[in-house]
């Protein structure tokens, strides 16, 4: 199974996002990723997306999220199957989409948080 990131599976993420929590205004923080800034990009209303600087890996939130994946999904473990792989990422990547207060933990910057935005 091979996916690719383009500008069509942003939006259909884009649009995901949105519908999931349609009562929410959200602020995502993207890098520089060239399906992060598409012309033909389509963002909700109740998004925002927020561009990092370019080569600034350590102020993206999300590379965080993937270090605290790694270390407590996978700690010092081999799998013999991809399907293994697979299966233990989403479970945990399901269990911390439940804990809102843990990517917080992580997340939640004082760059971030003291961002002033206003909603359209």
């Amino acid at each position: 199974m091979s996916a690719k990131m383009n500008t069509v599976q942003m939006n259909a993420f884009l649009a995901q996002v949105s519908q999931a929590h349609p009562q929410e205004f959200i602020v995502m923080v993207v890098d520089g990723a060239s399906s992060h800034k598409a012309k033909d990009l389509v963002i909700p209303a109740n998004l925002r997306l927020i561009p990092l600087p370019g080569y600034s890996p350590e102020l993206n939130p999300q590379e965080h999220i993937w270090d605290e994946v790694r270390e407590k999904a996978f700690p010092n473990l081999v799998l013999d199957q991809m399907t293994q792989v697979v299966e233990r990422l989403e479970r945990d990547l399901r269990a911390l989409a439940a804990d809102a207060q843990r990517v917080r933990s992580i997340t939640a910057w004082p760059w971030i948080v003291s961002l002033n935005l206003k909603a359209k």
